[in-house]
This record gives structure tokens, C-alpha cells and sequence, in this order.
């Protein structure tokens, strides 16, 4: 049996499981609060805290950083580290990793303090290390890449880890490996991603690090590009004004003045008609996505899977199935497997099912 510790950190939440084999044995995830995060305001306190609150917890469940085998932990945006599947943190890849950390600056979200924590934990035990599916995989088409001008090149960035943890669910229960599928997944979230994946590999998908695809609870998404210049260029807004209209106050914070989606179902159900018009707007876009997808595909999808929190929501999951249950099967499969996917990332590796990938600093 192998024993993996997983580490999923987020800008003031600190998840943490252990793994036996494929089960999860216990999981936990620390909320910190304002207090929490003024009362450890560097980057280098928020890792001796956050590390101190998962050996406390280990030490509640009788265990020891002794008794693992390998760490989990998620991957931060490293352009150059495009390839899918399970990555050992070695040197090259551990330096490139720790270079968007600042201990004594306060930590801008959770991401790069997820490695100095398991080091922290580590204290020099020399356990494995893996990152799999990290988000800055890019698999596109090459053809996917062109933006329209030379200008601009669009990436990737979204959801790898999570969508295809469910896509591997999703390919398990149709009796095929994951290799031989084609599927179109879209993780609705604060976030929401919607890719193309062919036999393995994510051929296209929304660039969500930079705005593109649908509009959210709390981003804008893709908007007309000349509206957007005459605001940019009109005077009345600064940078990172128009930054927040696209990203934070925008989506449907923008529109209803809250990201909880819960809230904009109440209303919808108290008879508010704006609330209802911008939640049928964001299931349309959300399917327009789908639909490019399907097209990338050439029609021809295994399934269309719907994940991520929102999909907990039957009325947007009702909605979205409305435009496009038509273009193949839908499955619905709410929530983030996260935690999942990097422990059975570093089990495949751990039992050699899968080779681990080496990083190398490109020449």
C-alpha cells in the first residue's frame, strides 16, 4: 500500500488529504480568515503556518511525514512545462518553481506557496515529489493557436487537473482508456473552461488566464475587442479599473453585484427577471463554448461532460443540456477532484504504471 500527502493550496484555504492506494483516508481544508492572514502577513509566515496546521492535523490522525511515500501537490503556471500527466519535482523543475516566490512579501493567492509548504513539511526527508496535469498544460492544435494577429498568441491556460480527472471517470465508465476517447469538458467555476480532448490530449480550449470564452460569476470573458479599446483608450478608467471590470466585477458580479450563484437562483425564484436574464446569458455562452468545441472535434463526440461547482446547479446544467444535448451524450459530474487526480497521478507513477516526466530548463 502506498500513502501519498496531498497539498492543494489556495489564496486562504489550505486542502490537505492522504491517500491510501486509490482511497482517501482523511482530508481536511483549512479556512483562514482575515485575522489568520494579517496575523502571518509574509509569504514565509503563511508556510510555517499553513504547515504547521497540516502536522498538527496529521499528528490528530496518529501519522508522521515517516510514514509516506510521496507528496501530491498541485502544479503552478510554468509556460515552458506543457505536457500532460505527472511530473517529479527535480531540481530544474524546483528552481523554475521556486522563482515566483517572495518570503517576505505578503503571498498574492495560494499557488506558489504549495511547494516551500511541502518542502517545510519535508524538513529534508528525501520523499518524492509530483505535480500532475499543472495548469499551464497546453496541447492545442497548432492551428488552435493563432489569435487573428501576430500580436497575440493564444494560450492555454485552464483547468487540466480536474478536467481530466473526470474525463478518465467519464472514459472508465464507457469501458475505453481515456486515449481513445473524444470528449468535450467544460469545469464551471469561478472560472470556466471548455476543452476539446482527443485521444489524450487537449486540442483546443479557452484561454481562461486571460479572459477568453465564457463569462462567469465574477470575469467578463471574451467581449466585443472594440467596445473594449474605447474604453481602455477613453480616459475615464485606469488600468486596473478596466482590469477589474474584466476580472472580479465583472461576469455576473457585474451585472447583479454578487458571485454566488445560489443567491442569483433566489432571485430568479422571487421573480427577479434580470437575475434570470443574466443566468440564461451565461448557459448560453457556456453552450456556444461547447458547441466550438464540438466543432474542433469535427462532431464527433463520445460525451459532453459537465463538471466543476456550479454543476451542482440542476437549473444551469438543465439550461446548458437545452442547446446541446444534441450534439452528443451529456453527463453531469459536479464538483473538483483535484485532490483525486494528484494522489492518482503519483500512485500510476509510484506503481510504474506511468513513467514520470523529467523537466529540463529549455536550451
Amino acid at each position: 500500500m502506498y500513502q501519498i500527502l496531498v497539498l492543494n493550496l489556495g489564496g486562504t484555504s489550505t486542502k490537505v488529504a492522504v491517500y491510501r492506494d486509490e482511497s482517501c483516508f482523511a482530508e481536511t481544508n483549512f479556512r483562514h480568515g482575515p485575522q489568520d492572514m494579517s496575523a502571518h502577513p509574509t509569504s514565509k509566515e503563511q508556510v510555517v503556518y499553513r504547515a504547521g496546521l497540516i502536522l498538527e492535523w496529521l499528528a490528530e490522525l496518529g501519522l508522521s511525514m515517516d510514514e509516506f511515500h510521496a507528496l501530491g501537490i498541485r502544479g503552478c503556471y510554468i509556460r515552458e512545462v506543457k505536457e500532460s500527466g505527472t511530473y517529479l519535482m527535480n531540481d530544474a523543475l524546483k528552481a523554475r518553481t521556486l522563482q515566483i516566490y517572495f518570503p517576505d512579501k505578503p503571498p498574492v493567492h495560494g499557488i506558489p506557496l504549495i511547494l516551500p509548504v511541502a518542502l517545510e513539511l519535508l524538513g529534508g526527508r528525501a520523499l518524492p515529489i509530483y505535480v500532475t496535469d499543472p495548469t499551464s498544460v497546453d496541447e492545442k492544435l497548432p492551428e488552435a493557436c493563432l489569435s487573428g494577429t501576430p500580436a497575440i498568441v493564444r494560450l492555454g491556460r485552464f483547468h487540466p487537473l480536474n478536467q481530466k480527472a473526470v474525463a478518465r471517470k467519464v472514459a472508465q465508465a464507457l469501458g475505453k482508456p481515456y486515449e481513445q476517447c473524444r470528449f468535450v469538458v467544460a469545469h464551471l467555476g469561478a472560472g470556466i473552461s471548455v476543452g476539446a480532448h482527443r485521444n489524450g490530449r487537449v486540442i483546443d480550449v479557452n484561454d481562461v488566464g486571460q479572459g477568453d470564452g465564457p463569462f462567469t460569476p465574477e470575469r467578463a470573458g471574451s467581449v466585443p475587442n472594440g467596445q473594449l479599446m474605447d474604453l481602455c483608450f477613453s480616459g475615464q478608467y485606469t488600468r486596473d479599473e478596466v482590469f477589474q471590470m474584466l476580472r472580479g466585477r465583472g461576469g455576473v458580479m457585474g451585472y447583479l453585484g454578487t458571485n454566488d450563484m445560489q443567491e442569483v437562483e433566489a432571485r430568479i425564484a422571487a421573480g427577479d427577471e434580470k437575475a434570470d436574464l443574466v443566468f440564461r446569458a451565461m448557459a448560453l455562452q457556456i453552450a456556444k463554448e461547447i458547441g466550438a468545441c464540438c466543432a474542433t472535434l469535427q462532431g464527433k463526440v463520445d460525451c459532453i461532460i459537465l463538471t466543476g461547482g456550479i454543476a451542482h446547479s440542476q437549473n444551469m446544467t438543465r439550461a446548458i443540456r437545452s442547446y446541446v444535448d444534441t450534439f452528443a451524450p451529456v453527463r453531469v459530474i459536479p464538483g473538483e477532484f483535484e485532490n483525486e487526480a494528484l494522489a492518482l497521478g503519483a500512485l500510476r507513477v509510484l506503481r510504474g504504471e506511468a513513467a514520470p516526466i523529467l523537466f529540463r530548463e529549455p536550451s
